[in-house]
């Protein structure tokens, strides 16, 4: 168990634990990035005309982590997870369409189909939500022009998340590199 567990801080000073950040807390910077991130990829689905554009902008928030290297392997496992949830939803969908049961087995073999390849969970996780969203949400479309635009929305969002990512990086790298030489200047 963590350190936090091992000390007895009471129901209150536990989620206080949890929540307030002693290492890593957001910065103004951060969250202008994030909400811009999230809205140039809303927009640049919804220019594609995908119906759910917002699955972009929330694709966007999930890979926005604290820095780079710890958003890649969310957003590697979130497309490995997206594209494995929409092949196996649009299937299950044409031979049982909106079937909780066939649902079921579905996230089931996925999970085995996980276990034997080692995959991660969290791209287990986004293939269970994938297939929810595939086989499960009401609609006027097939399951396979679901699955389809899932995984585009997702990808934009993802693409959108790394790009601004990797150009908040340089910037600020330029930004921290013309403090210094200001500072030593003096």
């Amino acid at each position: 168990m963590g350190e936090t567990m091992v000390k007895n801080l009471g129901i209150n000073g536990q989620l206080g634990a949890w929540i307030i950040a002693s290492d890593n807390p957001p910065s103004t910077g951060y969250t202008a990035q994030t909400a811009v991130a999230a809205v140039v990829s809303y927009l640049i689905a919804h220019l594609f005309r995908l119906p759910e554009a917002y699955w972009a902008s929330m694709s966007t928030l999930i890979v926005m982590q604290s820095t780079l290297s710890a958003a890649l392997p969310v957003a590697v496992q979130y497309i490995a997870g997206t594209a494995a949830g929409a092949a196996v939803g649009a299937v299950a969908d044409v031979y049982f369409p909106a079937n909780v049961g066939a649902f079921g087995v579905a996230v089931f073999i996925i999970g085995l189909i996980c276990v034997v390849l080692r995959v991660e969970r969290s791209a287990y996780r986004y293939a269970c939500i994938t297939v929810a969203i595939v086989m499960l949400v009401s609609r006027s479309s097939s399951g396979r022009l679901v699955a389809l635009h899932r995984f585009f929305e997702v990808s934009i969002g993802i693409a959108v998340g790394l790009l601004f990512f990797g150009l908040w990086s340089r910037i600020a790298l330029r930004l921290s590199a013309k403090a210094s030489s200001a500072l030593s200047a003096h």
